[in-house]
């Protein structure tokens, strides 16, 4: 056990997320999502949502300076609930935040460093996180 870590962060999650580099990212999956399908390496913890993952990652990952912070885009491009809840989690808005459509954001999230599959079933309640600079004065 550590003190000062949030409870959600695993060890093996804290390990993939100490080794990821300036701008790689972490998708946070619903439980829809096909992580394992589509990445090489995916933690899951079920009993949990996206934005709860989303918040406990922010406490020790800080977000690049540029394109940071990514959802997938609703089926008729309302912000949905959820995604204004990982908005919040992120410590993001949607003047921050890129909507990207559904296929478009698997051919992102597949190039993602590390996916969280995430026991989230309410739908489009999925988020891309790039790392910023760890230290950096913005973070």
């Amino acid at each position: 056990m550590l003190e000062g870590i949030h409870p959600l962060l695993t060890g093996e999650l804290l390990l993939h997320l100490d080794r990821m580099g300036h701008s790689d990212a972490v998708v946070i999956a619903d439980a829809h999502f096909p992580a394992w399908a589509l990445g090489e390496r995916v933690i899951d913890l079920p009993g949990t949502t996206t934005p709860e993952i989303v918040a406990a990652i922010r406490t020790v990952l800080p977000l690049d300076d540029a394109v940071a912070f990514d959802l997938m885009a609703s089926a008729d491009g309302e912000v949905l609930d959820v995604q204004r809840e990982l908005m919040d989690a992120a410590g993001t808005d949607a003047d921050t935040t890129r909507f990207i459509e559904r296929f478009a954001y698997y051919d992102l999230a597949e190039r993602a460093y590390v996916m969280v599959r995430t026991g989230e079933t309410r739908k489009y309640g999925n988020a891309l996180l790039r790392k910023g600079v760890v230290g950096h004065a913005s973070a």
